[in-house]
């Protein structure tokens, strides 16, 4: 197993690869997450990244995640935390120089000065949303939501729960390829491919089982994902932290 880290929040021995030489610029809490996973054929998903990117794939398979979860602390350094609000994220899994990492095709929050500056100065393709996540406690489930503003048509109703204790991804298996992923690339103004590094301790990760009752953020975008039941995952979070962006 992993190392769990509880001793110290910012260790980073169990990063691939070394931080940057650089102060840390933002921090974060990503809170009550849902993991979704589909197979997607990677002639298919080839079309979808810019050729810049390495695909990441494993047994032969890519992989789209969408992740439902809530945006806590966030603040840049030094300053105050912004009010918390829903975030959800439409991925996969690259590689340039062998750090593997995460690619985005859309990032959906409520908070609309994040999601212009985040547009803006992080080359992030986020999206202005209506998002909703409430908790049933008497039954520990999570009722997610979200429906984008420019297009209403593209969304996500859901309802989740964890099935299984915590436990952290073994070393070299499935479940730390699709969730430890310590950077994410994008693409800047001048065409050029950045990387963005974080740090967290590893996903706390738990079995889940969900309803999915309404799910166009893949097709709404035209992605095309095998037709199978999802993986599922959920996490009670981690703490983030996150670097400037750098040049792949």
């Amino acid at each position: 197993m992993p190392t769990d880290h509880t001793n110290d929040l910012w260790d980073a021995s169990h990063r691939p690869w070394p931080l940057p030489k650089l102060p840390w610029g933002m921090q974060q809490s990503w809170n009550h997450a849902l993991f979704i996973h589909y197979p997607i054929q990677l002639n298919t998903l080839r079309k979808l990244v810019p050729d810049t990117l390495a695909l990441d794939s494993y047994d032969g398979w890519g992989w789209i995640g969408l992740v439902a979860f809530d945006m806590d602390n966030v603040k840049f350094r030094g300053l105050p935390a912004a009010p918390s609000f829903p975030e959800l994220n439409v991925r996969t899994y690259v590689t340039i120089n062998d750090k593997p990492g995460v690619y985005f095709f859309s990032l959906d929050a409520t908070n609309l000065p994040m999601v212009v500056f985040a547009r803006k100065l992080c080359h992030l393709p986020y999206a202005h949303a209506s998002m909703e996540r409430q908790q049933s406690e008497s039954e520990h489930t999570h009722h997610f939501s979200s429906a984008r503003k420019s297009d209403p048509s593209i969304l996500l109703d859901c309802s989740y729960r964890k099935i299984s204790e915590p436990y952290l991804a073994e070393a070299g298996s499935f479940d730390e390829w699709l969730t430890e992923r310590y950077c994410f690339y994008t693409t800047s103004r001048n065409g050029k491919i950045v990387r963005c590094d974080i740090l967290h301790r590893p996903w706390p990760l738990q079995h889940a089982e969900a309803e999915i009752r309404d799910n166009t953020m893949l097709s709404g975008q035209g992605i095309h994902v095998e037709s199978v039941p999802p993986i599922l995952h959920y996490s009670k979070g981690v703490d983030v932290r996150v670097w400037p962006l750098l040049r792949a």
